[in-house]
């Protein structure tokens, strides 16, 4: 047996992650070796006990180190990492490591060399270590099992983290204990359970830290944790950036380029500009024109990077730079020619024009969108973002010299951009609660072929809090079960449904049952899996509905009001940041499933739900609503490159449109109006609508019998959108996946229809009279024959004198209706709701819609 205690191998002190330098600087360890097996004993001789540390050493090369007992090592190299196993994590004070300390097995015999633990000698001799930083994450491989260690360093308790790292390429993590991950190409976010979720006062996660399996055995190539460097280090900043230059300057301008910088720890995010020591602007790309500048006067410019943290880099160069004297030269630019539209999407289109010439130099071209500027370019072509589908613009374009003279106009071009959808849209209603006494889980829509045939989904219902006037999220509470109770929707929402309740394998979408630790579980998680299988599928939240439009009007009275609402929203669902519930949830993890807002405000100045607060500023606000929704969207698309859609369902009575919309202004910042094609008639379970007339709920033609003093048709409905100037192509029409009944039904030589009823008949749920889904009524109302109105396009069914009769769409009404959807040049079909369907009716609209 042979004994080492010799400076260069004998242990470093122990400068714990856990402890503060002073007390791990006592710590020592001695290394022993019999034939090819190594061992360390590691001392505490302080007053203190220690908690946390790791050995670092290195070994000769072709030397590798396997079979840790009592603590596990990972080798890049020749340089080996142990740590120890939690139970000889702590050291009491006067006490070592034994019987339990750490051996290994060498692949021939040699001596450690280069020992170290967190930057000291193992023998303790050297500088003391650095402080600790708050909190660590310490990686360790066995096989192709990868663990980390989370230590808390700090003297509070650490209630949540999730670490962020990345792989080589073509590397993936999964099947992970004691955490979950997600991976997004090399990117890896691994998240703790509920367990483990908290970390006390310097403690650590053992023994419940999280494992997962490699597709080989790799080290991570960075590694974050709670956004710091796993290992603690300080960041890196990015390097400056170089070559700052002025490629152009007008008399009140200065145009400057600069290369670009390399990263440090984390991604380059942009660059501040500064005029002097004032921030002059802030960009991300490698060029920036700083305007307001005076004639004729120096000014002096620097450039820092910054990482995705706000670390900035050393400053550039200091470029000195004097504007033009605007008296050097008064002769305009001539005015660019043949401006013409070379590319377009659903939100933006592409310009292009010729050159200007000028008698100095042409500096820019200001590109106008009508009377706005929307864009200021060097080159002669412009990309015009945050713009609407389905819509005409009209642009046109000047020079500017460097001498700030402005030319003419260009001629001017009109451009139309592209439809949200190519083809036609197909958007159904996801009902949360559907989960429930329904039993139609998002796995349906795949299994019944709907998820295959729908473009969109819109999940129902997101709800306000009354309190902070805010999106509410994260609380599971029942409305109340009075429909007329004013405050029936107050604070109620089913975080459960939403992205808590594990589901089955029978009940999910790609057959895996969660676990219940995941931090996202639920509708949720489904609609992502749905998502991944149909990637074609854009997933908007809803946000209102009958229930929970009660604040919509206060939320949309006053700008400040509006920014906070809107703010909140896009927080939740498009940035995916879900209030913790039930051990679900926490930042980002929601992100990338909602791929825009629908908004039901039912009804913006007119009677909706009792106790709904309305106010004659509704109309105007409604407007302001949704174009704070727009603005704030497209702001978010510029850090993220995606564009998000702004829907929302509209109503069918003119009066309501008149009262609420002004249709013009929303459509400009709308993608659909998903018009209200149904529910023109019915009788809800309280009997407080029309209990006593049947009516078609949703006839395409206003039907000449009809006794009521108003006449309600989907042709008329859609026919006030188009009066006001609502693009076609922004319009979808409603179709009922139910149907409305009544009992006590006469006759009348009209097979029920417009006769007269003693009121709601049973519904398919109890608190639920006289509406059914599709396919439940038609199993559950024995005897009722279907009729069609070919005059009025409507279908009913009558179960004879003095029976039920129920109004509802099946496959002959969308044959005829989406027949006519085309023939009007109208974008599609908006369904409510998908449970009530098998696939025969969303067969009936694939069909009719191609």
């Amino acid at each position: 047996m042979r004994r080492l205690a010799i400076a260069l191998v004998a242990l470093a002190t122990i400068a714990t992650t856990v402890t503060p330098a002073s007390a791990a600087a006592g710590l020592t360890a001695t290394f022993t070796r019999t034939g090819t097996t190594g061992k360390f004993v590691v001392s505490n001789p302080t007053s203190a006990a220690v908690t946390g540390w790791s050995i670092k050493f290195d070994v000769p090369a072709g030397v590798t180190v396997s079979g840790a007992q009592n603590a596990s090592t990972t080798q890049n190299g020749t340089r080996v990492t142990l740590t120890p196993a939690y139970y000889i994590n702590t050291i009491q004070p006067g006490r070592n490591t034994d019987p339990f300390s750490p051996t290994f097995t060498l692949s021939r015999e040699a001596d450690p060399t280069s020992c170290t633990l967190n930057g000291a000698n193992c023998d303790g001799t050297g500088p003391e270590p650095p402080a600790p930083a708050p909190v660590t994450a310490d990686f360790s491989l066995s096989g192709s099992t990868g663990k980390f260690i989370v230590a808390n360093n700090t003297d509070a308790t650490l209630s949540d983290w999730a670490i962020t790292f990345t792989l080589p390429s073509g590397v993936t993590a999964s099947n992970a204990n004691n955490g979950t991950v997600s991976q997004t190409g090399n990117t890896v976010t691994l998240a703790p359970v509920h367990y483990n979720k908290s970390v006390g006062p310097r403690k650590t996660t053992e023994p419940y830290s999280p494992t997962f399996t490699l597709s080989r055995a790799v080290e991570p190539v960075t590694c974050r944790i709670n956004n710091a460097n796993c290992d603690g280090s300080p960041d890196v900043p990015p390097t400056a950036p170089g070559d700052l230059r002025s490629p152009a300057k007008t008399t009140k301008s200065v145009s400057l380029a600069w290369n670009a910088s390399t990263a440090g720890s984390l991604p380059v995010a942009g660059y501040d500009v500064y005029n002097g020591s004032t921030l002059a602007t802030t960009v991300t790309g490698t060029s920036a024109t700083v305007t307001g500048l005076t004639p004729n006067t120096a000014y002096s410019f620097t450039v820092k990077a910054k990482d995705t943290k706000g670390t900035q880099s050393p400053a550039s160069n200091a470029l000195s730079v004097t504007t033009n004297n605007p008296a050097d030269d008064t002769q305009p630019p001539s005015a660019p020619g043949n401006l013409r539209g070379t590319g377009k999407d659903a939100g933006s289109v592409t310009l292009t024009w010729d050159a200007a010439t000028d008698n100095s130099k042409v500096a820019n071209y200001d590109v106008y969108q009508g009377s706005t500027v929307r864009a200021t370019v060097t080159e002669t072509t412009a990309k015009i973002d945050g713009l609407s589908p389905s819509t005409e613009y009209t642009f046109s374009v000047k020079a500017r010299d460097i001498y700030d003279n402005v030319s003419g106009a260009s001629n001017s071009v009109k451009v139309t951009t592209s439809d949200i959808v190519g083809g036609y849209a197909k958007v159904g209603y996801f009902v949360q609660w559907g989960i429930y006494g329904r039993q139609f889980f998002v796995k349906n829509l795949d299994t019944n072929g709907a998820a295959a045939k729908l473009t969109h989904i819109n999940y129902a219902f997101g709800n306000i809090d009354p309190v902070n006037l805010t999106c509410l999220h994260g609380v599971t509470k029942g409305t109340s079960p009075n429909p007329q109770d004013p405050n029936q929707g107050d604070g109620a929402g089913d975080a459960e449904a939403d992205y808590s309740r594990p589901f089955s394998s029978a009940q999910s979408v790609d057959g895996v049952a969660d676990t219940g630790w995941e931090p996202l579980r639920g509708n949720y998680n489904q609609l992502k899996k749905l998502k991944a299988k149909h990637p074609h599928l854009k997933i908007l939240i809803s946000l209102g509905g009958w229930t929970y439009s009660k604040y919509f009007s206060d939320v949309a009275a006053t700008d400040a009001s509006r920014k906070k609402f809107v703010a909140s929203c896009l927080d939740i669902y498009l940035k995916g940041n879900l209030p913790t519930y039930n051990g679900a949830g926490g930042p980002g993890t929601a992100a990338g499933i909602f791929d825009g807002v629908d908004l039901d405000w039912e009804w913006p100045g007119a009677e909706g739900h009792p106790g709904n607060h309305i106010s004659p500023n509704d109309k105007r606000n409604n407007t302001l609503l949704i174009e704070e929704f727009r603005k704030q969207m497209d702001e978010l698309s510029k850090t993220t490159g995606k564009r998000y859609q702004l829907t929302a369902f509209t109503p069918a009575d003119r009066a309501k449109i008149d009262a609420g919309w002004e249709l013009a202004e929303v459509a400009k910042s709308m993608d659909i109006f998903n018009v209200q094609g149904y529910d023109f008639h019915g009788s809800g379970s309280d009997n407080s609508w029309e209990p006593n007339r049947t009516g078609h709920q949703g006839n395409l033609y206003k039907d000449a019998d009809d006794p009521y003093p108003f006449h309600f048709s989907v042709e008329d409905t859609v026919n006030a959108y188009l009066e006001a100037g609502v693009n076609p192509r922004k319009i979808t029409v409603g179709l009922a996946f139910y149907g409305r009944g009544w009992q006590g039904v006469q006759d009348g030589g009209k097979k029920g229809e417009w006769q007269s009823a003693t009121g709601a008949a049973p519904g398919q749920f109890a608190e639920e009279a006289g509406t059914r889904g599709y396919s439940n009524l038609l199993a559950s109302v024995p005897n009722c024959t279907v009729y069609h109105d070919e005059a009025a396009v409507a279908t009913s069914c009558f179960t004879g004198n003095g029976g039920q009769w129920w109004t509802f769409d099946d496959a002959w009404a969308i044959q005829k209706k989406t027949a006519w959807m085309k023939q009007r040049g109208l974008l599609g079909a908006m369904i409510w709701e998908m449970s009530g369907d098998t696939g025969v009716l969303m067969s009936a609209v694939d069909n009719g819609l191609k």
